[in-house]
């Protein structure tokens, strides 16, 4: 081999990695690494993928909602919290008027729609107001939401005996069972079980099928012209098109996307939470997507695939391959470590791509 092609050779080498990005390659090193020691510590390696495959499909389209707010220029969205109250109300409401099974899901997306596209107008209303100031803004809008149902749950003439607090016979209760409603309804659908290896094909799909539809919708007219608000609105705004109305419409795709995210969510988990559990879901999603390669204005699906595997997947080893190797009991201790110290380096990476 002579010195040319050990050039080249190296020069296609970096740019491969300049391309993937350094700071994911390290990161995927490092989840390889954690896959390498959970055999050897006492961890089974086909259940380990399946965790890893099971998250992935869990929060896959938490992350997928960011796509639509970023193609438009309204940043990242931190407000995801009032697209998961969406969901969680068209998941009680399910349960309240008494539907079962697969049904009791479908029905939870059709109750839950009405409220996103409402929260999403007023959300994007408002974002269109404090142009700038976007993700300021939504961190408030989702903080606020979640506080407010803290109120709002106990208010709410609820009656079904599975939600409401058994002795008050009113408010609702902080988790709710989906045993016999949607509990694995997308899991166990087409599901491919070998071994310890366990895939949750329904899932998958139902994330692959939304991904699809978002990679269609940003070809269309219609998502050429978000991509061009978000790329240069002042340039779009000349060519003619209502920068006000394409931004409103990705804030209405991300509450939605949103809505359906927590639900499909809540199917794998097998429970509902109320209350102040949606209050930082947002942050794993930003930090998913950042790390998967996007900005503040450009995300990809491919972002959201390789953020959502990576995130999840150092969630899910770390704690587990910790807690064989130091036999202690520290995994949610590790758990919290891992997932805040990745979101510091996802908001970290952001703030540095904002300043350039």
């Amino acid at each position: 081999m002579n010195e040319n092609t050990l050039k080249k050779e190296k020069g296609q080498l970096g740019k491969l990695i300049e391309n993937f990005g350094l700071p994911r390659l390290i990161i995927a090193l490092f989840l390889v690494l954690l896959l390498i020691l959970a055999p050897i510590v006492g961890a089974d390696f086909w259940t380990q993928i399946s965790n890893i495959i099971a998250r992935f499909s869990w929060n896959g389209v938490l992350v997928l909602a960011m796509v639509p707010m970023v193609h438009s220029g309204c940043g990242l969205n931190f407000g995801l919290p009032l697209g998961i109250i969406s969901g969680l109300l068209g998941a009680t409401l399910s349960i309240e008027f008494g539907f079962t099974g697969a049904i009791s899901f479908v029905m939870a997306i059709l109750l839950a729609t009405p409220f996103a596209l409402v929260f999403g107008t007023l959300y994007g209303w408002l974002l269109n107001k404090i142009k700038g100031g976007e993700m300021m803004i939504a961190t408030y809008v989702g903080f606020s939401s979640v506080s407010m149902m803290c109120m709002m749950w106990l208010i709410l003439p609820y009656k079904s005996p599975n939600m409401v607090w058994g002795l008050a016979g009113k408010g609702l209760r902080t988790t709710i069972s989906l045993e016999g409603y949607y509990s694995q309804v997308l899991a166990n659908f087409l599901q491919i079980k070998i071994g310890n290896l366990v895939i949750p094909t329904g899932t998958l799909l139902f994330f692959a099928v939304l991904a699809l539809a978002i990679w269609a919708f940003l070809h269309t007219k219609t998502g050429t012209a978000m991509t061009a608000v978000g790329s240069n609105p002042v340039f779009a705004r000349a060519a003619g098109i209502n920068v006000d109305k394409i931004r409103l419409l990705s804030v209405v795709m991300s509450t939605w996307l949103a809505a359906i995210g927590i639900l499909v969510y809540e199917q794998g988990f097998g429970f509902v939470q109320l209350y102040m559990a949606p209050f930082y879901m947002a942050l794993p999603a930003v930090s998913a997507i950042l790390i998967g390669g996007a900005s503040v204005n450009k995300a990809s699906i491919m972002n959201v695939v390789i953020g959502t595997i990576l995130f999840q997947g150092i969630v899910t080893m770390t704690p587990t391959v910790m807690n064989n190797m130091i036999h202690m009991d520290m995994s949610e201790v590790i758990r919290i470590i891992a997932s805040n110290g990745m979101i510091l380096y996802a908001l970290t990476r952001k703030m540095k791509e904002g300043a350039k």
